[in-house]
């Protein structure tokens, strides 16, 4: 059995000083992690990798600065279930179909799991049989007003996710 940890949005120090606690927690647990960008700046993102013990795949968001060495999408393969990871930057409507996009653009899978962020809404749907998942901020950034993450497990090609907050 493999942990994900799936967050995006931590805009530190923006919007935000530090990561949580049990974030930090959560991602010392995790196997891999999965960051859908706006770290907001490179401190942020080392941080993150070393947390991640750099099992990390990671994109850029928005406000992530030139020094973050990041893809606009990426696509990991774990346990048999494909992740195809954007940021999903652009105005909110039409996000879904965005990411949707990018993630059919990205992976010759047929029904890749797409994890996206931006809204900071946390997001759980599918669409056009592909699951798509937004974590929120793992920072609680505004506009919202308490942190929040996913943790997936794969096993056997299963994928399970739950929602984490504060």
């Amino acid at each position: 059995m493999q942990r994900i940890a799936i967050i995006a949005d931590t805009h530190i120090p923006s919007r935000e000083s530090a990561l949580p606690e049990w974030v930090v927690d959560e991602l010392e647990r995790a196997d891999h992690t999965i960051h859908a960008g706006d770290f907001d700046s490179r401190q942020a993102s080392d941080r993150i990798a070393a947390l991640a013990n750099r099992n990390l795949t990671a994109v850029r968001g928005n406000t992530d600065p030139p020094t973050i060495d990041a893809p606009r999408a990426a696509t990991l393969e774990i346990g048999g279930v494909t992740f195809a990871v954007t940021h999903g930057a652009g105005s909110p409507t039409g996000w879904q179909q965005r990411v949707i996009e990018t993630a059919r653009a990205e992976t010759a899978v047929a029904e890749p799991v797409a994890v996206a962020g931006h809204t900071h809404e946390v997001v759980d749907t599918t669409v056009d049989g592909i699951r798509l998942l937004n974590p929120g901020s793992a920072t609680g950034a505004a506009p919202v007003d308490r942190a929040t993450m996913y943790v997936a497990t794969v096993e056997d090609g299963e994928l399970t996710v739950e929602l984490q907050s504060e």
